[in-house]
C-alpha cells in the first residue's frame, strides 16, 4: 500500500480542514515513515524476495516498532496528542490519530500475513492483496481517486501554485506506484530505507500545496 496511505490523508481534509495536508500525509503515512529509520539503525528488518508476492518482492521479517497493532495505538495516541497539545482541536487530534491506524488496518488488507498484534506475538494478520494485482489495484486505485475527488471537493487553489502543484503531486504520487509496481527490484535493504527517507518529501510537499489552497465553502 503507498498511494492508499497518501489517498487517505488527501480524504481526511474533508473531514478536518483546518489541518494541513502536509499534517494529514504525516499521520497516515506515520508507520512508513517511520520504517526506513529502523531499517537503518537495524532494529527492523526486511528482505527482498522476487516473487514473493505479486505485487512486491519485499518479505517484512521484523517490523513490530512500527507496525504491531499495539505499537501502532501507541504512535496514534502520541500523535493525537501532540496536536491537542498545541492546536487544542479535539476533532482534528482525533482524526490524525485514526489517520495513523488507518495505515495498519489498510495493511492488513494487502500484506501477507506478518503484521504482528504486539512487539513478540506469535500472532501475525494478512489478507495478502498483494496475491493479486487487479485486486490490489483495484482497491488502492480505487480509495486514491475517491480521497482525491474528497480534497479537490472541499478546497479551492488560491493560485497556480494551489491548482498545479497539486495535479503534480498527484502525478508523481501515482508515477512512484507504478515504478514500485512494474519497476526493478531494489538492490537492497539498505537502498530501501534511504529511499525511504524521501517521503519526508512529499509531507513538505503537502505542507507547500495547503498554503496555496483554502477550504471551499460548502466543505
Amino acid at each position: 500500500m503507498f498511494i492508499g496511505h497518501f489517498g487517505i490523508g488527501f480524504g481526511a481534509k474533508s473531514i478536518a480542514p483546518s489541518v494541513s495536508l502536509g499534517s494529514l500525509f504525516l499521520a497516515a503515512q506515520l508507520l512508513d515513515l517511520l520504517w526506513p529509520t529502523l531499517l537503518m539503525l537495524g532494529v527492523e528488518h526486511v528482505r527482498i524476495v522476487p516473487g514473493a508476492t505479486v505485487v512486491t518482492p519485499l518479505v517484512f521479517d521484523h517490523y513490530p516498532i512500527s507496525h504491531s497493532l499495539l505499537a501502532v495505538l501507541v504512535w496514534a495516541g502520541l500523535v493525537g496528542c501532540i496536536h491537542f497539545f498545541i492546536k487544542r482541536k479535539r476533532l482534528a487530534a482525533i482524526v490524525l490519530g485514526v489517520l495513523v491506524i488507518s495505515h495498519w488496518v489498510l495493511d492488513v488488507i494487502v500484506h501477507q500475513p506478518d503484521l504482528a498484534l504486539f512487539p513478540g506475538s506469535a500472532t501475525v494478520v494478512g489478507l495478502n492483496a498483494w496475491s493479486s494485482l487487479p485486486v490490489t489495484l483495484a482497491i488502492e486505485g480505487s480509495l486514491f481517486a475517491l480521497c482525491i475527488w474528497l480534497y479537490s471537493r472541499a478546497t479551492s487553489p488560491n493560485d497556480a501554485v494551489g491548482k498545479w502543484g497539486f495535479v503534480a503531486l498527484v502525478f508523481f504520487l501515482i508515477a512512484i506506484y507504478a515504478s514500485n509496481l512494474f519497476g526493478a527490484p531494489p538492490p537492497s535493504s539498505e537502498t530501501i530505507a534511504w529511499v525511504g527517507q524521501l517521503q519526508w518529501l512529499l509531507v513538505l510537499w503537502g505542507y507547500w500545496i495547503d498554503k496555496h489552497r483554502h477550504v471551499a465553502a460548502h466543505a
